[in-house]
Formats: C-alpha cells, sequence, structure tokens
C-alpha cells in the first residue's frame, strides 16, 4: 500500500496528498472512504481505509499533471490551524515560526499575511452550537445581561436588545445596510438597522439573512416591526432591489431614500 499523508480543507474537511496530487473526501461507509481529485475537472478517484492512512484501492489516472506546488500552502493552514487552537502563542508569533519552514518555491501560492491573521481568530473564536442547532448561551447575552437573540431559525437570526428596540422607537430616521464580507458561512449577509444617538448613527438591529431576496428582508422588518409600535418617518438603504421592495411592502408609509 502506498504512503499516504492526511491533511484538512478550509472548512476541516479531510484530505489526503499522494504523488504531488491532492484529494478530497466525497463520501465514507462504515469500512473506507471515497476520495475524489481537487481539480474538480478531473474524475481521479481514491479508496482508502476508514482511517484514511492506507489505500485500498490505487488512485485512478488524472487527466493533469500534479500540482505539488499547492501543498505547502494547504500544510501551513493546517499547521496555522492547530497551533492557534492549541496553544496560546500570539498571532504573530505562530505567522512567523511558520512561515520559517515554507519553501521558496512554492511562494506563488503562499497567503496574504492578513488572511493568515484572520484564520488564526477564527480558529480561536469558534463557537459550537447545541444539540438543537442554537447559539451557545455565551452569545445570547450581552455584558450587560441583556437577551441579545430576537429571531433565530434556519433562515434569519436577529441580535438586538430591549434597550436597542427603545432606541429605535423613539427615532423618527432609520438607516439600513447590508454586508457580504464580515458573515459566517451559512449566511449570505450581515444586514443593519441603524439609529441616530448622541449625534452618531450607531447600529441597533443585527441580522443574518441567507439571500438577499425581497422574502429575506420581508422576514426580518416582519420580526422587528412586531416587537413594538414602530412609527418611522424615513429609512435610508442602498439600491439593493430587494431591500428597496421590501420596504415599500412593510413600511409603506414613510419616506424611502436611497444611497451609494
Amino acid at each position: 500500500m502506498s504512503q499516504i499523508e492526511q491533511l484538512s480543507s478550509a472548512k476541516g474537511k479531510p484530505m489526503i496528498l499522494h504523488e504531488g496530487y491532492i484529494y478530497t473526501v466525497e463520501r465514507t461507509t462504515t469500512t473506507k472512504s471515497i476520495f475524489r481529485c481537487k481539480n474538480r475537472d478531473c474524475k481521479a478517484r481514491c479508496h482508502t481505509n476508514s482511517s484514511m492512512d492506507a489505500f485500498v484501492s490505487q488512485p485512478t489516472p488524472h487527466c493533469h499533471a500534479p500540482q505539488p506546488d499547492r501543498v505547502p500552502a494547504i500544510q501551513l493552514k493546517n499547521e496555522i490551524k492547530a497551533r492557534a487552537a492549541t496553544t496560546d502563542e500570539s498571532t504573530s508569533t505562530i505567522i512567523h515560526s511558520v512561515l520559517r519552514t515554507y519553501p521558496l518555491s512554492a511562494a506563488g501560492q503562499l497567503p496574504k499575511n492578513e488572511s493568515l491573521m484572520l484564520m488564526i481568530r477564527r480558529q480561536r473564536t469558534t463557537e459550537t452550537v447545541d444539540a438543537d442547532g442554537r447559539l451557545p448561551e455565551k452569545l445570547r447575552k450581552t455584558y450587560r445581561d441583556e437577551d441579545f437573540i430576537l429571531h433565530e431559525d434556519k433562515k434569519l437570526i436577529i441580535f438586538t436588545t430591549k434597550t436597542n428596540l427603545s432606541i429605535l422607537k423613539q427615532n423618527k430616521h432609520w438607516f439600513a445596510d447590508g454586508t457580504f464580507k464580515v458573515c459566517p458561512d451559512d449566511y449570505y449577509q450581515l444586514f443593519t438597522l441603524h439609529a441616530m444617538m448622541a449625534n452618531a448613527i450607531i447600529p441597533l438591529v443585527y441580522g443574518l439573512l441567507i439571500g438577499k431576496s425581497a422574502e429575506d428582508y420581508n422576514l426580518f422588518f416582519k420580526k422587528v416591526l412586531e416587537q413594538d409600535n414602530f412609527q418611522p418617518e424615513s429609512i435610508m438603504t442602498d439600491f439593493e432591489t430587494g431591500t428597496i421592495k421590501s420596504v415599500k411592502d412593510k413600511l409603506p408609509n414613510i419616506l424611502h431614500k436611497g444611497t451609494f
């Protein structure tokens, strides 16, 4: 049987390395694991034992050459994650240490320093859900011990407090914004409602949405508006089609302003 090196994908799923080819797990059974080539244009596959440390059937032919230069970057990410999870070393210490052994021949595959730092932060702040798929208790309360979860299901999570909703109610002019860059993998965007407080616009309600359709925004606004008798006079949003339709549906009698 041929030697196998075990790796993990960015999402923690099993990968194996053999003779310069990288394979990702396709499915597992009680007795073996089936892997396919990481190159999705290639149909090569192989079967390993359940421990993923030996082949039970050799890899089928690939349609491309090996890509050994991609391996060091994956190994580097694996080592960074392991050290972030098991040590108290600083972010800079971990990065500098693992880069010492990184081969110059694979410099073109080296992730940016910012990406490596973010990887460490995410590894150290990962929270698991409970048996019912709910967020852990430490994320359900604010530092002032206020309830922070307004709504939670697979389509939408809304974070806010009674204090925030009270401030929102007092304000007649609302601002809404969505970002797609800072969002957990299971959701599509972070959508926020803002209002004025002490001469500053502050976020008061945070929503994790699975999409950007009018239905997604409708559910968000519905859950917020049913908490109190809100009577805003205006709302400012971007020109996202789904947002515009939802505001007209859920807040039909207020002034809607658009902004880039």
